[in-house]
C-alpha cells in the first residue's frame, strides 16, 4: 500500500480512481498533477465450478472494491471527504444478472474467458438463420451503401461476447426466466453492479464503451440493438439505461464510505487505458499487453467497419462528441506467461527476459498462443495452443524463447490487420500492460512493425483512464490538452533489425499457426 508524500493540505481534493480487472482490483489516488498519492490492490479469486467455466462472487467483488478504496485512502493518511471524484474502470464483457427486487444475484458473475455457452456459438454461427442474416444485410448493404449492414454482414459471435453467454443464461437457469417474465430481472457488466451497490439500488445505468462490447449494442445507432436481442431472445427490458462515459452518474451511499463521492465516469477497461494513454487523435494507437493483447486505434468520429474482426467499439462519449476505435485482440498474452510458469519453465516471470536471450533463437521451436482460441484476424475459436517442432536439443531457454516471440508474432498479426482495414495514418503506437515490462517482447515487436513504440511511464493506464475521465468531468482538469501536457515516456523502442532478418522463422511460425487451427473439430469429429 502507498502512502502520501509529506505537506499535503486538508483541503487539497483528488480524485479516485478503481481498476476491475482480470485479476485484481486496484485504487489509485491521483493529484492536480496526476501524481498518484495513495494505492491499494486485492487480488480477485477466480472461480472455476466447471470445466471451462470461469466466475466471480458478485458479492465479494464488491466488498474488495469498498476495501481497496477504504484502504488506499486510510494508507495515504488523507480523508475521504477529499475524494471530489470516483472513476471506474472495469474488464469487459463479464456480467452477471440480479433480482431488481431484492437486489440479490442470480448466479455469479460469468466472466470473459468462460466458455460454457461454446456449443451455442458453434451453432449459431454454422446455423441457417445466421447466414441469412449475412445474405440480407450485404444486400442491404449493397443498395443503400451504410457500413452497419456491411458490419451485420460478416457478424460472427464469439463466447468472448456476452451476447450468446447471456442467451445461455436465459435458456438454463430457471430463476432467470422467472425474474425476466415478472419484470424483476437487471443485466448489467461489472460497471452497473457496482454502480447499483455503491448507490443502494438508486442507480441502474452503464457507458456507451461498456455497452459496445457486449455484441448486443449498436455503434452506429448508438442504442441497444433491438435486432440481435430479438434474434437471441434478450429482451431489451433487462437491459441498463446507456450515459455517458463522463458523466455524473450519482453519488455513493453515505453508509459505505462515511461521505458521498461522486461517481463521475464508467469505462471498460481497454478504452480507459487508451484515454489514459492520451491517444486522443486519430490514428494514435494503443497496445495493451495483459491478460490478453489488445491492440487498438483511435478511428476518430466514426465507427469502422471492418471485415477481418477488428471490433468497431465506442472509445468513450463526453457530451456530445464519441470517439470511436478499432480493436483487434489475442486473448491469450499474460496467460500464457502464468501457464508457462505454473508449469515450472521459470520461477520469476522478470527472468524470461534473461532466458529468450541467452539462445540466439528458439531451435526451430514454435509456440501457438491458442488456449482460447485465435482471434482477428484468424478468427478461430477452435484453435488449440501447442508447441512445434521439439527436437532432443530443445532445452527450457529455447520454449521461453518461443512462447515470447509468439506473442511479437501476434502483436504483428495484429499490426498488419490494422495496416489493411483501416485507411488511417497511424500517428503513435503506445504500449502499456505488465509484458510492456519485457524488453525482448517490446523490441522484438517494434523491429517486426519498423515502426517506434513508446513505454510511457505512468502505471495501470486503466485506473489512470478512468481518473482523467471522472476529473474532466468535474473540472479538476480542463481538457484533454491538459492531460497530454502531463504525459511522460520511460523508454522509446526504435526498430533495430530489418524485418527480413525474422521473414524465415515469422513464415514457420504462422505455418504451426495454420497447423493448430480447427482443432477441437477434429478431435470431435474422430
Amino acid at each position: 500500500m502507498g502512502s502520501v508524500k509529506n505537506g499535503f493540505r486538508r483541503n487539497d481534493t483528488y480524485v479516485l480512481a478503481v481498476d476491475v480487472g482480470s485479476t485484481s482490483i486496484r485504487c489509485s489516488i491521483y493529484d492536480r498533477a496526476a501524481k498518484i498519492q495513495g494505492f491499494s490492490s486485492k487480488p480477485i479469486e477466480i472461480l472455476y465450478p466447471k470445466p471451462g467455466w470461469v466466475e466471480i462472487d458478485p458479492e465479494i467483488m464488491f466488498e474488495q472494491f469498498v476495501a481497496v478504496v477504504k484502504e488506499a485512502v486510510e494508507g495515504s493518511h488523507l480523508h475521504m471527504k477529499q475524494m471530489v471524484a470516483l472513476g471506474i474502470s472495469t474488464q469487459r464483457a463479464t456480467f452477471v444478472t440480479w433480482d431488481n427486487k431484492t437486489g440479490k444475484p442470480f448466479h455469479n458473475f460469468i466472466c470473459w474467458q468462460d466458455l460454457r455457452a461454446a456449443d451455442l456459438v458453434r451453432s449459431w454461427n454454422s446455423s441457417l438463420l445466421l447466414w441469412l442474416v449475412h445474405r440480407s444485410s450485404a444486400m442491404l448493404h449493397f443498395l443503400s451503401r451504410q457500413k452497419r449492414f456491411l458490419a451485420a454482414s460478416v457478424i460472427q459471435f464469439s463466447t468472448q461476447h456476452v451476447s450468446l453467454r447471456l442467451a445461455w443464461v436465459l435458456q438454463n437457469i430457471k430463476q432467470v426466466q422467472e425474474a425476466v417474465a415478472e419484470d424483476r430481472c437487471y443485466f448489467g457488466t461489472i460497471d452497473t453492479w457496482l454502480l447499483y451497490k455503491l448507490t443502494k439500488g438508486d442507480v441502474f445505468a452503464t457507458d456507451f464503451s461498456n455497452a459496445s462490447t457486449t455484441a448486443i449494442f449498436d455503434p452506429y445507432q448508438l442504442c441497444w440493438s433491438t435486432f440481435l436481442a430479438n434474434l437471441l431472445s434478450v429482451p431489451v427490458s433487462i437491459l441498463p439505461p446507456v450515459k455517458d462515459t463522463s458523466y455524473n452518474f450519482g453519488n455513493t451511499d453515505r453508509s459505505i464510505f462515511g461521505t458521498t463521492i461522486p461517481i463521475m465516469a464508467l469505462a471498460a477497461d481497454q478504452q480507459a487505458a487508451m484515454f489514459g494513454e492520451c491517444c486522443f487523435q486519430p490514428g494514435d494507437v494503443k497496445l495493451t499487453m495483459g491478460t490478453g493483447t489488445f491492440m487498438s486505434i483511435n478511428t476518430g468520429t466514426k465507427p469502422h467497419t471492418s471485415v477481418t474482426g477488428l471490433y468497431p467499439l465506442i472509445g468513450w462519449k463526453i457530451g456530445s462528441e464519441v470517439t470511436y476505435v478499432a480493436e483487434g485482440n489475442a486473448a491469450d498474452t499474460g496467460k500464457v506467461i502464468q501457464w508457462a510458469q505454473r508449469i515450472g519453465l521459470f520461477t520469476d516471470v522478470n527472468e524470461t527476459e534473461k532466458m529468450a536471450q541467452e539462445v540466439q533463437n528458439s531451435d526451430g521451436v514454435f509456440f501457438v498462443p491458442s488456449f482460447s482460441g485465435l482471434q482477428a484476424p484468424l478468427n478461430d475459436p477452435n484453435a488449440c495452443a501447442s508447441f512445434m517442432g521439439l527436437k532432443p536439443s530443445t532445452n527450457k531457454m529455447h520454449l521461453v524463447r518461443a512462447i515470447l516471440e509468439s506473442i511479437a508474432f501476434r502483436n504483428k498479426q495484429l499490426y498488419d490487420t490494422m495496416l489493411r482495414d483501416i485507411r488511417i495514418p497511424i500517428t503513435s503506437i503506445r504500449a502499456d500492460g505488465g509484458i510492456s515490462n519485457n524488453y525482448f517482447v517490446m523490441q522484438l515487436t517494434t523491429d517486426l512493425i519498423m515502426c517506434e513504440i513508446e513505454k510511457p511511464s505512468w502505471v495501470d493506464m486503466s485506473c489512470r483512464g478512468a481518473a482523467f475521465l471522472a476529473g474532466l468531468a468535474i473540472g479538476y482538469w480542463e481538457s484533454q490538452e491538459d492531460l497530454v501536457k502531463m504525459k511522460t515516456v520511460e523508454k522509446i523502442f526504435r526498430p533495430q533489425a530489418v524485418l527480413h532478418n525474422f521473414k524465415p522463422t515469422l513464415e514457420n511460425w504462422e505455418l504451426a499457426v495454420k497447423r493448430s487451427m480447427h482443432w477441437y473439430n477434429k478431435t470431435k469429429q474422430e
